[in-house]
């Protein structure tokens, strides 16, 4: 029988990893003994390391040492710890200038929908959004009886009618950082490419007021834009049946949206990584910055979050900001977090999950240094709050809890129109009105998620390159901007996924 694989990804690193299960007494690069079993994904020492020392992978510190670890020995929580240490932050030291096509590379495509305002949607929604969770049943119930009327089968070109409610809009401050939050998270979605009209529904007497966003944002009611208010309209059944009117007054101007050849400079790429495994940072997430290089080189832009899932990694961001000052924006989130963590009762190292873990991730800081690779290697242009708009074009960041749904709600409030989710464990993550493609870290996930999984990046651990696994990412996203469903959409994934930040007090 073949000795198990492992791989050693940088020649300072000290462990090695387990791309298959290692048996206890398996022979191991260098003459090395296997001293117990050590699940796929995994690490074991391929030197002896010290109590306190450093653990390193990717050649970069991922851990400490907690007692003396011996070569061959499987390298986990039970040996090792977290302690904080100085990193380099090098502010600027790798930035390029502004990337451009490759010699030889052609300039990509597109079919998408050009907006009124000049930016191009993936998808052709209309949505319903409730402004308090105190309307969100009526706006369910809006959506349904739309569906179950069977109207939308006379306008083809509309991809769906879809409900965006949530559980926030009262209990908060009428001004701060919270009520700032939902405002750009609902405006985002409101003036989302991916929809040609939206509905919104207020109860009327919440803290976030219809009439103040549209105050705010300078909106003006339309074919594109309308809004009612429960207790205006007189209860539930008459702001239903309101409602309904409403969307079909908006059929006919959201079905004569076309499709047209856009520049793949118009996509903006959101960025995310849910059920992480060993297996991450070695496959699904390097392919996916591959990919992630090309499309900036196209003129496109890509969106890199969860700042709770880049602490330990910040200094490889930091390095490549397009100036000091962008970078430093990256360290402040940092601090922010410890700060806000703290409060909680809580560490950034409470990170990674239990099914992280399982999967072979030990620390968060190893955990960031995989997450990181999603955004592959171009210039850090620009660092965004929570669901603020994304006015440039390139690589950039924008704050957000690791906690996919939020995350992934303030990405495509910032104006995301197609998004790249890569997942070890599984994840069965969708969302609307953007359309999200899974790419599976290993083959074992692929083969047992298939309906769920659009890619199997496994491949990349029998040869494929992480520039061939990259193209491949690529043409798909060009696919699906263009009209082809996702396995998330196949699966009716995206009504329950819009989950604003509710970062303050609830009262």
């Amino acid at each position: 029988m073949a000795d198990p694989r492992t791989l050693r990804l940088n020649a300072v690193d000290n462990v090695l990893i387990a791309i298959d299960t290692v048996p206890q007494g398996a022979a191991l690069p260098g003459g090395l003994t296997a001293t117990r079993t050590v699940p796929r994904g995994h690490k074991i020492a391929c030197a002896p390391i010290p109590a306190g020392a450093s653990v390193r992978k990717f050649g970069q510190v991922i851990a400490f040492a907690g007692v003396d670890i011996a070569p061959g020995d499987w390298v986990h929580e039970h040996n090792v710890m977290l302690k904080d240490f100085e990193r380099d932050y090098a502010f600027a030291s790798e930035a390029r200038p502004l990337e451009t096509l490759l010699p030889g590379e052609t300039p990509a495509t597109f079919e998408g929908f050009r907006r009124a305002d000049g930016r191009a949607g993936t998808r052709n929604y209309i949505g319903i959004l409730s402004s308090v969770n105190c309307s969100a049943t009526v706006a369910d119930f809006v959506a349904d009886e739309v569906v179950r009327s069977g109207i939308l089968a006379d306008y083809p070109h509309i991809d769906g009618v879809v409900p965006f409610t949530h559980g926030t809009g009262c209990g908060m401050g009428s001004k701060g950082e919270e009520f700032d939050i939902l405002a750009r998270t609902q405006w985002g979605y409101a003036s989302h490419p991916n929809f040609a009209a939206v509905l919104v529904i207020g109860l009327g007497c919440e803290v976030f007021q219809i009439p103040r966003l549209k105050d705010a944002y300078g909106i003006t009611e339309g074919d594109h834009f309308q809004s009612i208010v429960i207790q205006e309209s007189g209860g539930t059944r008459k702001s239903v049946a309101r409602g309904v009117d409403k969307i079909k007054d908006m059929l006919a101007f959201a079905n004569a949206s076309r499709r047209e050849t856009v520049a793949a400079s118009e996509l903006s790429l959101a960025l995310q990584c849910g059920g992480s495994d060993g297996y991450s940072g070695l496959t699904a997430n390097p392919a996916l910055g591959a990919a992630v290089d090309m499309l900036v080189r196209q003129g496109g832009t890509a969106i890199l979050s969860e700042t709770p899932e880049i602490y330990g990694a910040e200094h490889l961001l930091t390095r490549r900001a397009e100036s000091e000052d962008v970078g430093r924006k990256i360290v402040d989130l940092i601090d922010w977090w410890r700060a806000y963590a703290a409060r909680a009762g809580g560490e950034l190292n409470n990170n990674p999950s239990p099914g992280n873990k399982a999967g072979g991730l030990t620390t968060i800081l190893e955990k960031s240094l995989g997450a990181v690779a999603k955004g592959g290697t171009s210039t850090l242009r620009g660092v965004y709050r929570y669901a603020e708009r994304i006015d440039r074009k390139g690589f950039v960041y924008m704050d957000t809890p690791g906690y996919d749904p939020v995350a992934a709600t303030g990405q495509v409030a910032g104006g995301a129109n197609v998004l790249c989710f890569t997942t070890g464990r599984g994840s069965a993550y969708g969302c609307k009105p953007t359309p999200s493609i899974k790419l599976a870290t290993n083959t074992d996930l692929y083969r047992r998620m298939e309906d769920d999984m659009d890619i199997n990046c496994g491949d990349v651990l029998d040869g494929v390159s992480i520039e061939e696994k990259g193209r491949e990412i690529f043409r798909t996203v060009l696919e699906v901007a263009s009209g082809t469903k996702s396995k998330s959409e196949l699966l009716g994934y995206g009504r329950n996924e819009f989950v604003p930040w509710q970062v303050g007090a609830v009262m």
